[in-house]
């Protein structure tokens, strides 16, 4: 019974510092202008990137589940 009892205080232990960790962590952006202007212009061209190459311009087709194999 003890042993249970030290797995879930270990177990909460873990969460509360995972926990802490992620919400520290933060969003390390750009700091510079130089730097916000490269972010953008990525999320841009994934953005682009993204709407280019799909399955139905791609293929003419919507994405099956058959789309893995292709001989």
């Amino acid at each position: 019974m003890q042993a249970l009892g030290i797995l879930f205080a270990i177990m909460i232990a873990l969460a509360v510092v995972l926990i802490v960790r992620i919400t520290r962590r933060g969003t390390s952006g750009a700091e510079t202008a130089e730097g916000l202007r490269l972010e953008q212009d990525r999320r841009v061209q994934a953005h682009q990137d993204r709407m280019s190459y799909n399955a139905m311009l791609m293929h003419g087709t919507p994405p099956t589940i058959s789309d893995s194999y292709r001989p």
